[in-house]
């Protein structure tokens, strides 16, 4: 029989769960037992809520406290030793410490999973480190799910994805080096998931999606001769993206089973099914990074080839890949309209999707007659919607001009006139946009969205917020000032919001990284901008103060990468809207008095194609949006954009092309090693490196970012340079906001002194 599966289930709980258990044990308020005790429980209502819904080949081991590659490196015993794990098992706090950082030890750098966003923590690895088996994790959940009675298939991050993510620290060291290191120890786990009962292991090798140097092939060939050999049957994952010349590769492997995305590369399956020899092939056809409901008559079309080719027993059906992109529930959601529902499936109902697709192809279409024709019903619903479209937008969409993509003047005009006009002192210093959104500042809200407190009051109490923050500004004695944005919930939720095509839900929870969460907006159709978002919070920021103030904005690309976007249009269709809309936000801000203007791409680098073949075609439309929404503007208007966890090196030209006159990016956990590339590149514009690493519950001291900033001002013009910390400081305390900044505007100083006397 056709088998349905999951390849993994959102971790955090309906009503983030474990993300207010983990905070709460950060802070003291939770033994560690108790943690593990909501763990418990919520791995056992996931597995349960799999069970009900049918799913065959339900995931255990996709649980995670924090990241699923941390969990990896744990595993592996592979702590860096400034964290002081002396071997054994990696314990709790000895694993946050590594994603979090201490006093004493930084964190270990953080960036995107792949083209989500999704965070994970970075393998580090050096010189004669030594790998143990130091987590019994896999075991226990398997364990764990067979005592409830529940058959689980444990997933592993695979030993090459492991290594490809990994960066070495030490001259001349390759990641991949470490593979015949780490290989007892992957074979320790299949060998104990086996002695416990396991007949498949699901092994994720995302990095199959990729373009694979000579050595990632061969280690891939190497790790599975090995693992092949040991414990249960492997399904080997692969999703984000299609297999392509690697997929004879892929199914050359000695493996029982490998996945493939085919809602991501559709047109990938007629090339495989001949390479498939004896293998289950799953087919990932739900989509688990989108909302939107299946069009399940497609989809069964979609699948009828593998059938024919392969036999009912050697097929799945499952999600593209983890659920853990997609909220958990969308039947908690009953402010949705009906309309727009109808529309929407989330994790739960992504499962039923799956079931009814297996059964559909094993069965035959008349099994689920009464699901396969909701869902045809759904479908047509939403492609005759009349709220879809606007006739205004597309008309001035097609309008645009490439007069529209640029600036009036060249850089080194803007910045002669910029300078006039603000005044800035050498190694200016600033902040990303947010400031903390304190217990109050959250109470409030939620006061006001309750109709507990009127608009006059909300008003005025966020305006004493932002009063005071300006304040604590001009204290601290930072140059270019921010309104800290008080009255937004999210850099993304705010403005969509604010403009038309955009719905949101109440509990579309998703993880991003550790135990932040994000509700992303939908965008369901054409968007517009119907009034002004932030210029009345921004115009009377710069009316308590005589620094400069930003305005702040979040930039086209990052509000589509970070909204579940409609599938009905291609993508750059949509940024471009979005585009739109922003530059129509830029010229009232402009007009409003405001000599700067941030908007901010922290998605940029993200939304990269997987594949280098596709890149020029992502990064031409993705400048084009940046420049359209930020090009309409005065020369002595200071545009800026900020990044944070990316790797720039090979997009480095379109980064300059963005034409943005400060970039601010995230340099501090990687110890400046970002802004290399910069320099090498010779970055026309001016960069603000961050210095202080905010994911990090640490106060740096001043002979720290000191350090750092001497560092970067080796690589960078001094006249170019920017002293910021490294994101908003919305996740902040104040307390640790202010003696941080303190220490940021003394290392400025230092610079500014040491410059003169150098003069």
């Amino acid at each position: 029989m056709i088998q349905s599966a999951n390849l993994g289930f959102p971790r955090i709980g309906a009503r983030r769960e474990l993300k207010k258990a983990v905070e709460a044990y950060w802070r003291g308020d939770l033994t560690a037992e108790a943690l593990e005790e909501t763990a418990r429980d919520l791995r056992a209502r996931h597995w349960q809520v799999q069970r009900k819904a049918g799913i065959d080949a339900i995931p255990c081991n996709d649980f995670s406290f924090y990241d699923q590659v941390l969990d990896a490196t744990a595993m592996l015993g592979a702590v860096p030793a400034r964290f002081g794990h002396s071997g054994g098992a990696v314990g709790l706090d000895t694993y946050f410490a590594m994603a979090r950082g201490t006093d004493e030890a930084p964190a270990m750098e953080m960036t995107k999973w792949f083209d989500t966003n999704y965070h994970f923590i970075v393998p580090e690895l050096s010189d004669g480190m030594r790998f143990a088996l130091s987590s019994s994790k896999p075991v226990d959940e398997f364990i764990e799910a067979k005592r409830l009675g529940i058959a689980t298939r444990p997933v592993l991050i695979g030993p090459v994805t492991w290594l490809s993510l990994a960066k070495a620290r030490g001259a001349d060291l390759d990641p991949l080096d470490f593979l015949h290191a780490i290989l007892p120890v992957y074979a320790q786990v299949l060998d104990g998931l086996g002695a416990a009962g396991a007949e498949w292991v699901q092994i994720d090798e995302p990095v199959l999606v990729l373009d694979l140097s000579d050595k990632q092939r061969s280690a891939l060939q190497t790790a599975y001769a090995a693992l092949a050999r040991v414990g249960p049957k492997i399904m080997l994952a692969s999703y984000f993206g299609s297999l392509g010349d690697n997929g004879a590769l892929a199914m050359g492997l000695p493996v029982a089973g490998v996945h493939v995305d085919l809602v991501r590369a559709p047109g990938q399956l007629d090339a495989l099914l001949p390479l498939a020899g004896d293998k289950v092939v799953s087919l990932g056809l739900i989509d688990g990074r989108n909302v939107w409901r299946a069009d399940l008559s497609r989809k069964l079309a979609q699948a009828k080839p593998a059938l024919a080719a392969l036999g009912p027993d050697r097929i799945e059906i499952a999600p593209s890949c983890s659920l853990l992109h997609v909220p958990v529930d969308l039947e908690q959601e009953e402010a949705l309209d009906e309309e727009l529902k109808g529309w929407l499936a989330f994790a739960v109902q992504k499962l039923s999707e799956t079931r009814t697709l297996t059964r559909a192809l094993g069965e035959g279409r008349a099994a689920v007659a009464a699901q396969m024709a909701e869902s045809d019903s759904a479908a047509a619903a939403r492609r005759a919607s009349t709220r879809i479209h606007d006739a205004t937008v597309l008309a001035r969409a097609d309008a645009i001009t490439p007069d529209d993509l640029k600036r009036t003047s060249p850089y080194p005009e803007r910045r002669k006139a910029q300078a006039a006009r603000l005044n800035l002192p050498p190694f200016p210093t600033t902040t990303i946009g947010s400031f903390p959104q304190t217990a109050e500042v959250r109470k409030a809200r939620a006061a006001y969205r309750r109709g507990e407190m009127s608009d006059v009051d909300y008003d005025a109490f966020l305006k004493e917020e932002t009063r005071a923050c300006i304040a604590e500004q001009e204290a601290l004695g930072l140059d270019m000032l921010v309104h800290g944005e008080f009255e937004r919930n999210d850099m993304v939720e705010y403005f969509g919001e604010n403009l038309a095509g955009f719905a949101f839900t109440k509990f579309g929870w998703v993880q991003s990284y550790g135990s932040r969460c994000v509700k992303p907006p939908l965008i369901y159709g054409d968007v517009s901008r119907p009034a002004p978002m932030t210029v009345d919070w921004s115009a009377y920021a710069q009316s308590l103060t005589e620094r400069p103030m930003k305005g702040m904005l979040t930039g086209p690309v990052t509000i589509l990468q970070w909204s579940f976007v409609r599938d009905d249009q291609p993508r750059e269709a949509t940024c471009r809207q979005i585009a739109l809309a922003i530059r129509d936000e830029v010229a009232d801000l402009e007009a409003a008095g405001l000599p700067a203007i941030q908007i901010d791409e922290p998605a940029f680098r993200e939304g990269l194609p997987l594949r280098h073949a596709d890149w020029t075609d992502y990064l031409n439309w993705a400048v084009d949006a940046f420049r359209l929404s930020s090009s309409g503007v005065r020369d002595d208007t200071q545009i800026q954009t900020h990044m944070c966890y990316s790797e720039f090196n090979d997009i480095i030209a379109a980064i300059a092309e963005m034409d943005a006159d400060v970039i601010s990016i995230e340099t501090s956990r990687s110890n400046m090693e970002l802004l290399e590339v910069f320099g090498q590149f010779k970055y026309p514009n001016e960069i603000g490196p961050g210095i202080w690493d905010i994911h990090s519950p640490r106060v740096p001291p001043e002979a720290e970012i000191a350090a750092l900033l001497r560092k970067a001002a080796e690589v960078i013009p001094a006249e170019h340079l920017w002293v910021n910390p490294d994101c908003g400081l919305k996740t902040r305390g104040w307390p640790e906001v202010k003696a941080s900044l303190a220490n940021l505007v003394a290392a400025a100083r230092g610079m500014r002194q040491t410059a003169l006397a150098a003069e």
